[in-house]
C-alpha cells in the first residue's frame, strides 16, 4: 500500500458514524506513520477536497492543528463536485475526480468503470479537442445527476 493511502485510510478511520469533523496534527501523524509532514498535506489536498465533500480549516504555529470535516450525505457532496466541474474537463481530470469519488466511496466500483470508458478520449478522436472536453463535462454531470436519482 502506497503512503498516500496509509495516511488517507488512517484520516478517513477517524471519522466514525456520528463524527463530521477530525481534528488532526500534522506532525504527530506524520510520526505515527513515518512520513515527512509535506506528504499528510499532499493527501489532505489533493484526497480530501471539497469535490469529494470536505472542508479543510488550519491553524498555524506550535499548537496548531488541521481540521476536516464532512459534508453529511453523499448525493449531498456529489451535487457539489457536480457544480464544481465547470463547463469543460479533460480525460485525465475526469478520470482523477472519478477514481477519487469512488475511493470516498460515494459512487460504486461498476459506476466508476462505466463513467471511466465513456469518458475515454477514443470515443472522442473525431472531435476537436475543445468540444471534446466541454461534451465530456456534460456527460460527467448528467450521469452523476443519474448515479444520484
Amino acid at each position: 500500500m502506497k503512503m498516500s493511502d496509509m495516511i488517507a485510510d488512517m484520516i478517513l478511520n477517524m471519522f466514525d458514524d456520528s463524527t463530521s469533523t477530525v481534528q488532526i496534527q500534522r506532525n504527530d501523524l506524520a510520526s505515527r506513520l513515518g512520513c515527512v509532514p509535506s506528504q499528510i498535506n499532499y493527501v489532505i489536498t489533493s484526497r480530501f477536497t471539497p469535490e469529494a465533500g470536505y472542508r479543510i480549516e488550519s491553524r498555524r504555529g506550535g499548537g496548531g492543528y488541521i481540521l476536516i470535516s464532512r459534508a453529511e450525505s453523499k448525493d449531498s457532496v456529489l451535487m457539489s463536485f457536480i457544480n464544481a466541474v465547470g463547463d469543460s474537463i479533460d480525460e485525465r481530470t475526469a478520470r482523477a475526480n472519478i477514481i477519487n469519488l469512488n475511493y470516498q466511496g460515494l459512487i460504486d466500483d461498476k459506476a466508476a468503470k462505466l463513467m471511466t470508458s465513456v469518458l475515454a478520449d477514443s470515443n472522442f478522436k473525431e472531435l476537436d479537442r475543445e468540444v471534446a472536453n466541454r461534451i465530456r463535462a456534460i456527460l460527467l454531470k448528467k450521469m452523476l445527476i443519474a448515479y444520484i436519482n
